[in-house]
């Protein structure tokens, strides 16, 4: 007789599916493979991995078997975390798979400023022979870095390849690694003042939404750069335009927005100083593997009686 039914609603390699298979003797399994159904089971499912709306529909009322959601990002902020907490759901993430890739899209788009090499491809695109105009480099730079996380804490590991004096916040304000200055929020206008670069790297709450606004881009140095990698929330999306357009901030990469997908009319796609990329800056050929291992640990614990210890969901914080 089955222990209970996991619901994997991700599709995942087969070495993948078997791994889970492996870890939960006597569970069934079901889902995870290409034209598999998991949501036909969601009534049945004691755990879930990956996130549909219909989890929220299926899976939370008096009769649900619910106990356990698997998600398979790092984000929460479009689940219904109340409802899950109220319906005694532990909730976690597969928060530490980004840490390689996003630092990665963090620096590549400074040095694509310091470089001049989104000016250099926007010429490519017209078959233009210009220069790229007066350049810099990041070497010796201040980097401030909002959200001192596993990513954060990364991208500060980075920074000193670059000799460069890395400023951070975190909400403890507990000092880290690579890090030469760290604050709580309330140091966020010290940071925004003396950085070259500033690197948005935090989740989605009450709290962090438009942290960055109109206050917070006058603020900057007028030859710095903000880099969003975290939540589009979290940016005033209107006062970020008109710092750029007002030279208040040299220029903006953003790997998100507050409105997505950014419509193909939007005057950011246009702005010589901007950098847009479709929420890709987590995207990795490692990112299945990684989320799986996060799982399967997860696993362990539950098929033992225990309660899952990576990355649990707190719902008061919202991360």
């Amino acid at each position: 007789m089955s222990r209970g039914t996991i619901v994997i609603l991700q599709e995942l390699a087969a070495e993948t599916m078997e791994r889970i298979r492996a870890a939960a003797p006597g569970w069934e399994v079901v889902g995870g493979e290409a034209g598999a159904n998991g949501l036909a089971r969601l009534g049945d499912a004691e755990i879930v991995c990956g996130w549909h709306p219909e989890v929220a529909e299926r899976c939370l009322g008096e009769d649900a078997r619910l106990r356990w959601l698997q998600v398979w990002g790092a984000g929460v902020d479009r689940l219904p975390l109340d409802r899950l907490d109220r319906a005694g759901v532990t909730v976690t993430t597969a928060s530490g798979v980004h840490p390689n890739p996003v630092s990665e899209t963090a620096f590549a788009m400074m040095l694509a400023f310091s470089r001049g090499l989104h000016t250099a491809v926007r010429n490519q695109t017209r078959s233009a022979w210009l220069s790229a105009g007066s350049l810099s480099e990041i070497h010796g730079k201040t980097l401030g870095i909002v959200g001192v996380g596993v990513i954060g804490a990364e991208i500060a590991k980075l920074a000193k390849a670059f000799d460069m004096r890395v400023m951070g916040l975190r909400r403890s304000g507990e000092p880290a690694s690579h890090v030469d200055w760290m604050s709580d929020m309330r140091g966020l206008n010290e940071l925004l003042r003396e950085s070259d670069y500033v690197v948005a790297i935090m989740p989605l709450t009450a709290e962090t939404r438009h942290l960055f606004g109109r206050e917070q881009f006058a603020a900057m140095k007028r030859t710095a750069y903000f880099i969003n990698v975290s939540r589009g929330g979290t940016t005033d999306t209107e006062a970020l335009m008109a710092a750029l357009r007002t030279g208040e901030v040299a220029g903006a990469g953003l790997d998100v927005f507050e409105q997505e997908p950014l419509p193909a009319d939007h005057p950011l796609w246009t702005m010589d100083n901007v950098i847009v990329t479709p929420h890709n800056g987590g995207v990795t050929d490692r990112y299945q593997e990684r989320a799986a291992d996060i799982f399967l640990a997860n696993l362990a614990d539950y098929v033992q009686d225990r309660p899952p210890a990576l990355n649990r969901v707190d719902p008061a914080r919202q991360y």
